[in-house]
């Protein structure tokens, strides 16, 4: 049982809104200044890395609200 679902809930939004605000940004051709490192080895490799930002992001909010244990 995960004992702080606030805190992964809380670094899961920020892990998907730092990812759709990132691939935002760069549609107009702006970066993050802490993200520059992305579109270092390609601007394909950064398109996806955003993507998966955002899909770990929502993975983890996910699994964070999800019962485990099952309906009692």
């Amino acid at each position: 049982m995960i004992k702080n679902k606030g805190l992964f809930t809380l670094v899961g939004f920020l892990l998907a809104g730092t990812g759709f605000l990132a691939l935002i940004l760069s549609l107009v051709g702006l970066q993050l200044a802490f993200l520059t490192w992305i579109d270092a080895p390609g601007r394909l490799f950064g398109f996806v890395m955003r993507l998966v930002f955002i899909i770990a992001g929502i993975v983890i909010i996910y699994l964070a609200q999800s019962n485990f244990r099952g309906e009692q």
